[in-house]
């Protein structure tokens, strides 16, 4: 198992689908494979940006359906919502942009604004907009980060397969261990029942 051939393989995959979710650390990661040259520094910001991008829409329509049923669970936090929601009614093309660059509001942000009742029109080409500079800044940051990063990721890979067997006899000793106790009690609860 080699782990450059599977970044080079499915990295791409992995960036979309892991930054529909979270996204600064695989971001971050992406632009450490394409110092690397295990992916190209363009298809890292355009599949990072498309998850990002499509993991804020999900949650902007979800917010546009069920965000008040959703918000009224977190009701010891009202008068923080209504600031939010007041922020974005205010300065709706910073809020959808900057909300990917505020901590905590990676995944609350995209709900609040929709229930802000924002129109899709408008939320939808600021997402896109937002995702490319989210994206572009942190591969960015991942890129350069490479440099020290980059040394101690062949010596990882090196050390990758020596982990995985270490961990499986780990987990064969336990297993053999656990079977042996098992087999003891059951000899035990025997011995007493004659």
């Amino acid at each position: 198992m080699d782990i450059n051939h599977l970044i080079s393989q499915y990295g791409y995959a992995a960036l979309v689908i892991g930054s529909v979710a979270e996204g600064e650390t695989i971001t971050l990661l992406g632009g450490v494979a394409a110092h690397q040259g295990l992916l190209r520094f363009p298809l890292v910001v355009l599949s990072v940006a498309l998850g990002g991008m499509i993991g804020d829409q999900l949650l902007y329509l979800l917010g546009r359906r069920y965000g008040m049923k959703i918000l009224r669970r977190f009701s010891r936090h009202r008068a923080k919502i209504h600031q939010a929601q007041t922020l974005i009614r205010r300065h709706p093309y910073l809020f959808v942009i900057g909300s990917r660059f505020m901590y905590g509001f990676r995944i609350i942000g995209p709900l609040l604004i929709g229930t802000s009742h924002l129109r899709p029109k408008i939320f939808l080409p600021l997402n896109i907009i937002g995702a490319i500079v989210w994206a572009l800044l942190f591969t960015t940051l991942g890129y350069v980060g490479g440099e020290v990063i980059g040394p101690w990721l062949h010596q990882f890979d090196q050390h990758v397969k020596r982990w995985i067997w270490l961990i499986l006899a780990v987990v064969l000793v336990l297993c053999l261990r656990g079977w042996l106790r098992h087999r003891r009690k059951k000899r035990q609860s025997r011995s007493t029942e004659d």
